[in-house]
């Protein structure tokens, strides 16, 4: 299908030229490296000569740097819901946003661990603009969501992506992963953006837009970290958009938040999937003639699953009580936990500055806030 030769990731035939073009990449020895420390470099390129698919090279070398990464930047990953999946079932995976690189690669270890499915995954592709990334997410199944473009390109952009979503998903039988808006959440709040919902409805062609949406087998998905290694490096866009100015990033700044991300400290992640949305979707169509209306009521839905099941450490609950001066919390968290976090927020930010503080407090308290919004969450 060379309509989407633009936004794809590799085929299985190209994958072993790619992988002996960058062999000898500093990048591919660092990723080498960390993840096989004790490993003569000649043995793992070795291994990657013999690589000819996505599926051998993620196994072999990105699901055992993924295990790296939680050994040494993690208290460990736990999970929920997946045992509700089918085998050799595709599904759309629409999860909230917290880190670039790890949402999408903590899912697929988990969809691997159990047997299922794993995703072809979106990514900006303002974070693969070097060769050498670009190579790497193709090689990770990813496809590029165009970004930085016209209205007249955006709506192009948005319908060749739509249509490759849908022959993943109907035709190859490949799940999909893509984030409920784009860009990561930066105070805590997930919301589902209805302009993803209403790109992905572009490769519709149902009379029906929710009966598309069926096909499609959408499951929820919730994301959570105890601590969020990227936190502090939120503060100047959100300082930015508080005064209203236009925001702009440093040059290498994806990268650094890319790589931090995956190395800062995490402690505890749990990832939850919802169950597939599917009698909320006649109830959608039935109380809703207008498409608008209808998208409206699916992000929501989305939201309500993703909110409802995130899970809620004990960063949330000290963020909660600091920011409004109260102990409503105290028993979910012990007094060693909140001194260790209040140390975290001195290391981290100018304590002297109020909106700073407040910002850093928001994005870890904002979860209690929308959690307990729904009746028995908390």
């Amino acid at each position: 299908m060379q309509k989407f030769d633009a936004i794809r990731p590799f085929y299985d035939t190209e994958v072993n030229e790619a992988i002996r073009a960058s062999l000898n990449h500093p990048m591919m020895k660092a990723i080498m490296d960390f993840t096989f420390p004790d490993v003569d470099d000649e043995v793992w390129k070795e291994q990657l000569r013999r690589t000819h698919s996505i599926r051998d090279f993620q196994c072999n070398f990105i699901y055992q740097a993924v295990q790296k990464v939680l050994e040494k930047s993690s208290e460990g990953l736990t999970t929920s819901g997946f045992e509700k999946l089918h085998k050799n079932t595709s599904y759309l995976f629409i999860s909230n946003h917290r880190d670039i690189i790890l949402d999408t690669s903590l899912l697929n270890t988990c969809l691997f661990e159990h047997g299922l499915v794993m995703t072809a995954s979106a990514i900006g592709d303002n974070l693969v603009k070097r060769d050498f990334m670009n190579t790497l997410a193709k090689l990770n199944r990813n496809f590029l969501v165009q970004r930085g473009l016209s209205p007249r390109e955006l709506l192009q952009s948005s319908k060749l992506m739509a249509e490759y979503i849908g022959q993943l998903l109907l035709r190859e039988n490949r799940s999909v992963w893509i984030a409920q808006r784009e860009g990561r959440t930066k105070d805590g709040n997930d919301a589902t953006h209805s302009g993803v919902l209403k790109m992905l409805g572009m490769g519709s062609d149902e009379k029906n837009l929710m009966d598309y949406f069926k096909k499609l087998k959408i499951v929820p998905v919730s994301i959570s970290y105890e601590y969020d290694p990227t936190d502090a490096l939120k503060m100047p866009q959100l300082m930015a958009e508080a005064k209203a100015e236009t925001y702009v990033k440093e040059k290498n700044e994806d990268f650094i938040t890319l790589l931090s991300g995956i190395i800062g400290q995490k402690k505890r992640i749990h990832i939850h999937v919802g169950d597939v949305l599917d009698t909320e979707l006649d109830v959608i169509a039935q109380e809703n003639d207008n498409t608008n209306k209808q998208v409206q009521a699916l992000a929501q839905a989305i939201d309500d699953s993703i909110l409802q099941s995130y899970k809620l450490w004990p960063t949330n609950y000290i963020a909660y009580d600091l920011l409004n001066k109260t102990d409503k919390y105290k028993g979910h968290y012990t007094e060693d936990e909140k001194s260790l976090f209040e140390r975290r927020l001195e290391m981290k930010i100018d304590v002297t500055n109020d909106f700073m503080v407040e910002s850093f407090l928001n994005m870890y308290a904002n979860p209690v806030v929308n959690k307990s919004k729904y009746e028995n969450a908390i």
